[in-house]
C-alpha cells in the first residue's frame, strides 16, 4: 500500500509527460489524476488505521531497494511509516488530488498560451512529478533520500511556478523561488555533511540515538569550536527557512504568486512549504538538545508570523494577501515547533492544509470569474454572482481568523479549524516559560489580530459593497464549473471539522497525545512513555504515578525530553490568554468592518495620513531593496567585472595577445629561415656548430 501511495503520482507524471500524445490529453489528465485519488484514498485508509503499538517503536519500513553503498556510506531507499508521515500523507495526497481535479475547469482555457497548444499535459505533469517528490520527502528513512525529495520539490516549483513562461514576470519569479532556495539548501546540505562526520550514518534512527553523545561533543566549523548538535540543528533549519519561507529568507514566496493559482494552493497550502516544519519535527530527537537553536526557532517564527501579518494588511492583489497570511501561519508552526510542541506544529500544519488550499482554490475561483483580474479594488459585490464560491471563502475565512467558542476549551473545544489549532499554539507559547517564548506570545496575538482584520478586509472587498472596476467584467462575472466547485466542498468540511475531530489526539491531555503518536509499554503494570512525545509529570500531574523511564531518542515519530512540561502546562494557562486571540479576532474584525463596510473612505485617508508607514508595508518592509543593494547589486559587479576584465582582458585578452602578437611574430621568423637558397642553410648549420662547440667546452662534454 505505502508503495502504491508513493509512486502512483509519479505514474501519473510519465503518463502525462511522455504517453499523451498515445492516449490523448483528456485521457492523460484523467489518469494522473485518478492515480492521485488512490493515493489520497489509500493515505486514509493508513492515516485513519495506523497502529503505533504494532510496530517496535511505533515506526516500520518498507524497503524498496538497496540504493547507496560507499565505504562506510551505506544507505537503502525505504520507506519510514510512523505517525508523522501518515499526517504528511494524507495532507500532501489529499490536497494534490483535489487541485488535480480544480485544474481541469482552471486550465481548460488559459489566455497565456496559444490556440492549439499542448499545454494542459505538461501542467498535469508537472503537479504529479511535485506530488511524487514531495511524498520522497515525507516517507524518507535517511536524510539523504530526503535531500532527494527535498530538491526535487525545488525543480517542480521552479517549472510550476514559470509554468507561464512567455511572461518575463513569472520567469524572474521562478529564478528567484530557485535560488533563494539554494540557500537554505546549501544549509541543509552542510548539515548533513556534519552529520555523517559525527555519526558515520544518515540513517535516521542511527542519528536519532547518538543524540545525547552529540550534545557533549565539540565541532570545529569555520576555525571556532561549537557544539555539534546546536551547530547541526542550526544548519538543518537554515534549509527549513528557505523551504518554508521564514524571514530573511521568505522573499520568494509573494513572486511565486505568478504560477497558476492551482500551484499556489498545492505549493503553499499543503506541501513544499511544510516541508521545514516537518524538517524540524522529524528531527525532534535532535532539537530537544540544541536549546539555542530552539530559541532562535521561536524568534525566526514570531518574527515571520508578525512581518507577514502586517504586510498582508496593505495588499491589493487577492493572491498575495493569502500568501503572506501562509508566510505567517508557517510561523506559528515554528514557534510550536521552538518551544517543544511537535504535535501541536504537526497539527497546525493539518488543519492549515484544508482552510488555506481553500482559500486558495477560492481565489481561483473568484479570478476565474472575474475574467483573471487579480487586483480586489476592481471587485465588490461579487456575493451574489459567485454564491459557492463565497461560501467557500467565508468558511476559510472564518477557519484562519478562529472563530469557535473559546469558553469551552476549558473542556473541549467547539469551533472552525484555525480557532482550535492555532490557539492550541498561542497557548503553548505563552506555556513556554521563558523570556523568548513570551515575547512570542504576544507577537501571535498581535499578529492573530492582522490575520483577521485582512482576511475580512478580503472578504468585504471582494464580496461586499458596490462594484467597482470594469463594468463589463462585472456584468459577466459567473460561478466557476462544477469541477472547480466540489474540491472547495471537500476542503471546506476540513476546514471546520478537522480541528475538533482531532483536538485531542494533538493537543489533547498528554496521555491522548501518547497514544496517538506512539506508546511503549514497560514490565511494570500501568507504566507507560510515549517514545516519541514523552512529558514529565509535573505536582499537579493526577497520572505521575503512570510515568515509566524516559524514552531513549530516536523512538517513535518526535520525542520529548523528559524536562519539557509544555504541552502539559498549556493546558493550565490562565482564561485570559486563552481568550486572548479570540479578542484580537474580534478586533480585527470589527476594525475591518468599520473600514470597509461602514466607512469605507477611512482606508484611503489613513493612507495619506500615514503615507511613510503605509510605503513600509506596501513595500514590503523593503526586504527586496535591502536584498538588491546588499547582494544583487554586488554580485551583478562581480559578475561583470570578471567577465569584462578577468575574462575579457586576461582571458581573452592574454590569448588574443599571444594568438595575434607572439605567435606571428615566431612564425614569420621562422618563415624567413626557410628561404630556400642554400647559403641560408649552410649558414644556420655553421651558427649550430658554433653553438655545439661553444656548449661542450663551458660544461667539460669535451673531456
Amino acid at each position: 500500500m505505502e508503495t502504491i501511495i508513493l509512486f502512483a503520482p509519479l505514474i501519473g507524471a510519465l503518463v502525462c509527460g511522455f504517453g499523451w500524445r498515445i492516449m490523448g490529453e483528456a485521457a492523460a489528465q484523467w489518469t494522473a489524476t485518478s492515480l492521485l485519488f488512490l493515493a489520497a484514498f489509500l493515505s486514509w485508509i493508513i492515516f485513519l488505521t495506523f497502529d503505533p503499538f504494532a510496530h517496535e517503536n511505533g515506526v516500520y519500513t518498507v524497503q524498496v531497494l538497496r540504493w547507496i553503498e560507499s565505504g562506510t556510506l551505506a544507505t537503502d531507499w525505504a520507506i519510514r511509516m510512523d505517525r508523522l508521515t501518515a499526517i504528511m500523507l494524507v495532507v500532501i495526497t489529499t490536497v494534490s488530488a483535489l487541485v488535480h481535479l480544480y485544474s481541469f475547469g482552471y486550465m481548460a482555457h488559459d489566455e497565456n498560451f496559444r490556440e492549439g497548444e499542448s499545454y494542459r499535459p505538461r501542467f498535469f505533469a508537472y503537479l504529479s512529478f511535485f506530488t511524487f517528490a514531495m511524498l520522497m520527502l515525507v516517507t524518507a528513512d535517511n536524510l539523504v533520500q530526503m535531500f532527494f525529495g527535498w530538491e526535487g520539490v525545488g525543480l517542480a516549483s521552479y517549472l510550476l511556478i514559470g509554468f507561464y513562461f512567455r511572461k518575463p514576470s513569472a520567469n524572474a519569479a521562478a529564478i528567484k523561488a530557485f535560488v533563494v532556495n539554494r540557500v537554505g539548501d546549501f544549509g541543509f546540505a552542510l548539515g548533513i555533511m556534519a552529520i555523517f562526520f559525527m555519526v558515520d550514518s544518515i540513517n535516521f534512527s542511527d542519528i536519532f540515538a547518538a543524540a545525547p553523545e552529540l550534545a557533549e561533543q565539540e565541532i570545529t566549523f569555520l576555525w571556532t569550536s561549537w557544539n555539534a548538535i546546536e551547530l547541526i540543528c542550526f544548519l538543518l533549519f537554515v534549509g527549513a527557512m528557505g523551504k518554508s519561507a521564514q524571514l530573511l529568507l521568505h522573499t520568494w514566496l509573494p513572486d511565486a504568486m505568478e504560477g497558476p493559482t492551482p500551484v499556489s494552493a498545492l505549493i503553499h497550502a499543503a506541501t513544499m512549504v511544510t516541508a521545514g516544519v516537518f524538517l524540524v519535527c522529524r528531527m525532534s530527537p535532535l532539537m530537544e538538545f540544541a536549546d539555542w537553536t530552539t530559541n532562535f526557532i521561536v524568534v525566526i517564527g514570531a518574527a515571520t508570523a508578525f512581518f507577514a501579518a502586517t504586510v498582508g494588511l496593505v495588499q491589493n492583489d487577492i493572491k498575495r494577501v493569502i500568501a503572506y497570511s501562509t508566510c505567517s501561519q508557517l510561523g506559528y508552526m515554528f514557534v510550536a515547533a521552538g518551544v517543544g510542541v511537535y504535535s501541536v506544529a504537526m497539527f497546525h500544519l493539518f488543519t492549515h492544509a484544508f482552510f488555506k488550499a481553500m482559500l486558495f482554490l477560492g481565489a481561483g475561483s473568484v479570478i476565474h470569474g472575474m475574467h483573471h483580474e487579480q487586483d480586489m479594488r476592481n471587485y465588490g459585490g461579487l456575493k451574489d454572482k459567485l454564491p459557492y464560491t463565497f461560501w467557500a471563502m467565508m468558511i476559510g475565512t472564518l477557519a484562519i481568523t478562529g472563530v469557535g467558542i473559546p469558553l469551552l476549551y476549558l473542556g473541549f473545544p467547539v469551533g472552525f479549524a484555525g480557532f482550535v489549532s492555532k490557539d492550541a499554539i498561542i497557548e503553548s507559547a505563552y506555556a513556554g516559560g521563558t523570556q523568548v517564548a513570551g515575547l512570542a506570545f504576544w507577537m501571535l496575538v498581535i499578529a492573530a489580530l492582522f490575520t483577521s482584520f485582512y482576511s475580512w478586509r478580503l472578504m468585504f472587498l471582494t464580496f461586499y459593497g458596490e462594484s467597482r472596476g470594469d463594468k463589463h467584467t462585472h456584468e459577466h462575472a459567473h460561478e466557476s464549473p462544477r469541477t472547480m466547485l466540489a474540491p472547495l466542498g471537500v476542503l471546506a468540511v476540513g476546514a471546520i471539522f478537522a480541528g475538533m475531530v482531532w483536538y485531542k489526539p494533538f493537543f489533547g491531555d498528554h496521555h491522548a497525545v501518547e497514544d496517538w503518536f506512539g506508546i511503549a509499554k514497560h514490565e511494570k503494570e500501568a507504566s507507560l512513555v510515549l517514545p516519541g512525545a514523552a512529558f514529565a509529570a509535573t505536582e499537579s500531574d493526577d497520572h505521575s504515578e503512570d510515568k515509566g523511564p524516559a524514552p531513549e531518542p530516536g523512538q517513535g515519530a518526535i520525542y520529548m525530553s523528559p524536562d519539557n512540561h509544555v504541552l502539559d502546562d498549556a493546558h493550565h494557562v490562565p482564561t485570559w490568554v486563552k481568550l486572548s486571540p479570540f479578542v484580537a479576532m474580534l478586533i480585527g474584525f470589527f476594525t475591518a468592518f468599520q473600514f470597509y463596510i461602514r466607512r469605507p473612505e477611512l482606508p484611503g485617508k489613513l493612507a495619506a495620513n500615514q503615507r511613510p508607514l503605509y510605503l513600509f508595508l506596501l513595500n514590503k518592509w523593503y526586504f527586496d531593496e535591502i536584498f538588491d543593494f546588499l547582494f544583487v547589486r554586488p554580485a551583478m559587479w562581480l559578475g561583470r567585472f570578471l567577465w569584462k576584465r578577468g575574462d575579457g582582458n586576461v582571458i581573452d585578452g592574454g590569448i588574443n595577445g599571444l594568438a595575434m602578437g607572439i605567435i606571428p611574430f615566431f612564425t614569420r621568423l621562422a618563415g624567413r629561415a626557410q628561404s630556400g637558397y642554400i647559403f641560408t642553410y649552410a649558414f644556420w648549420m655553421v651558427i649550430g656548430i658554433g653553438f655545439l662547440i661553444t656548449w661542450m667546452s663551458i660544461t667539460g662534454g669535451a673531456e
